[in-house]
């Protein structure tokens, strides 16, 4: 029999307990579940940190699910707990997660919305398995709303166009309507505006207009689900956008009791109810999707996924192509010189795969090199002098789907060193990373360098080159091209790195 995996999540408005299992035919089964409501999010989106009446609150939460974890045989230390916006901007978030874990055992992992993004992506996605033909065919709008923010990915013709982490929240609203007279006409004309703004930003990423599938995760998208829509399968459901539209005007119609009694949830979701649902139709109707797609999952589920369930080779495959579609769609939108990043990732690749062997590194670091490969010039769109400074501000400052802010933070450091005369080693701020972490960054910002200058002049003369390790040298064949000056003179400039990293001289024929 499988090892039940329990999952904790602290979120704006509770804390959230999840114990599942998949059996042998990798179907997830739910074996409990559990939600205490906390005011965690109105603490910090209202006076920047979490109360000592609050700390209180969550560990009381805490020590009972360690109980009830208990009972299921489940230890803290194999416990996966994560804690969200609200979490992650409280200014005394390092006391508390200490606090925690000196009183029950649980290591609070703070994650950040890309982050959120990638396991509701994965959760969906599993949710969503048996159309997946038809959701890697069409463009789609997923959308999660929560306390602190709303999650949305935009998905075109099935490839990662856009994952983004907005600072709307049913619980961050409240502080912003503080001293009108928030009503709900307020709240609805301020979040009319937002999803407006919003709208204009994504547009360079896809036309909202032209989306065909609206996808809407979270609890209260399923309680809506539930009372106005209709079962596809077991943790799917669909809604008529007209019968949507009449449930959510209906809602805000409600009092805070009312909700509490007709659905039997807590007082604090009903509070946040109605701007919850306020919030998809605003997004909905900048759409012309007739029919939202409900899937019964969340994040938690996304991580038990991911800690459980091997993907196959192809799912890592298509996984690994929605982050490389999302970091292609990040370049477009500043304007990048999307042959030559093409060009760069396929030699650097060549490259890598000749060296493989002997680096040392995890898979995941071809996976960083393509994405580096593919934004290291992003910084020509503010300035060509001193690009690759500028690119390192974007790639650090942007959310790229399906990677970790170390992740992003190692992207842009690659990204800066791959011109000029100064080395990762230089920095005082490279010095005091991990081991590891400094040879992955000079590892790849070297093998960047050297496919970055076969297409010193972004037009792609050389075509496509044969690379292969010989005795001590790296042998690049441009398969009959003469006129080598330009591409031997910048392999000049940039190979010492190379060559000191790993022993070999470039020879370019």
């Amino acid at each position: 029999m499988a090892t039940p995996e329990a999952v904790i999540e602290i979120g704006s408005t509770g804390v959230r307990l999840l114990v599942a299992e998949f059996d042998s035919e990798r179907k997830r089964n739910v074996l409990d579940r559990a939600e205490m409501p906390i005011s965690l999010g109105r603490d910090v989106f209202t006076q920047g940190f979490i109360s000592r009446e609050t700390q209180s609150q969550c560990l009381h939460i805490l020590q009972r699910y360690k109980e009830q974890l208990g009972g299921w045989g489940i230890l803290p230390s194999q416990t996966n707990i994560i804690a969200t916006s609200a979490f992650r901007e409280a200014t005394n978030k390092d006391p508390v997660m200490d606090k925690i874990f000196s009183s029950t055992g649980f290591r609070v992992r703070v994650i950040d919305g890309i982050e959120e993004n990638r396991l509701m992506y994965l959760a969906v996605s599993e949710c969503l398995q048996d159309e997946a033909p038809t959701l890697r065919a069409e463009n789609a709008m997923i959308l999660e709303v929560n306390g602190g923010s709303t999650e949305l990915m935009l998905m075109k013709k099935g490839k990662m166009a856009g994952a983004h982490s907005l600072h709307l929240g049913t619980v961050r609203l409240a502080p912003k309507m503080r001293g009108q007279t928030s009503s709900l006409e307020d709240i609805q004309r301020y979040v009319e505006e937002y999803t407006i703004n919003a709208k204009g930003l994504f547009e360079s990423e896809l036309n909202i207009a032209e989306t065909s599938q609206f996808i809407a995760v979270g609890a209260d998208a399923t309680l809506a689900a539930i009372n106005a829509g209709m079962p596809i399968s077991t943790w799917l459901w669909s809604i008529e956008r007209e019968n949507f539209d009449r449930f959510v005007d209906e809602i805000q119609q409600y009092s805070v009791d009312e909700c509490v009694a007709r659905f039997k949830i807590s007082y604090n979701d009903a509070q946040t109810l109605p701007v919850s649902l306020m919030i998809y139709k605003m997004f909905l109707h900048h759409t012309n999707v007739k029919t939202i797609i409900v899937p019964e999952t969340n994040i938690r589920d996304g991580l038990i996924i991911s800690k459980t369930k091997i993907p196959s080779e192809e799912l890592k495959n298509e996984f690994n192509e929605q982050i490389i579609a999302s970091s292609a769609n990040l370049l477009k939108k500043y304007h990048g010189d999307e042959s030559h990043a093409e060009h760069v990732r396929q030699n650097a690749l060549k490259i890598y795969q000749c060296l493989e062997q002997e680096m040392s590194l995890d898979s995941r670091s071809r996976l960083l090199l393509e994405v580096a490969s593919i934004l290291h010039d992003i910084g020509n769109f503010i300035n060509m002098s001193n690009h690759h400074l500028h690119s390192e501000y974007i790639i650090r400052h942007s959310e790229i789907f399906g990677l970790t802010r170390t992740e992003n933070i190692i992207i842009a450091t690659i990204a800066r060193y791959h011109r000029g005369k100064q080395q990762p080693q230089d920095s005082e701020q490279f010095q005091i990373l991990a081991r590891s972490e400094r040879m992955q960054i000079l590892k790849l910002t070297a093998i960047l360098r050297i496919a970055d200058a076969l297409d010193r002049s972004h037009g792609q003369t050389l075509g496509e080159v044969e690379i292969k390790l010989k005795n001590d040298n790296l042998v690049i064949n441009s398969k009959g091209i003469k006129n080598l000056a330009l591409e031997r003179i910048a392999l000049e400039e940039k190979g010492e790195l190379f060559e000191s990293v790993f022993g070999y001289k470039i020879i370019l024929l």
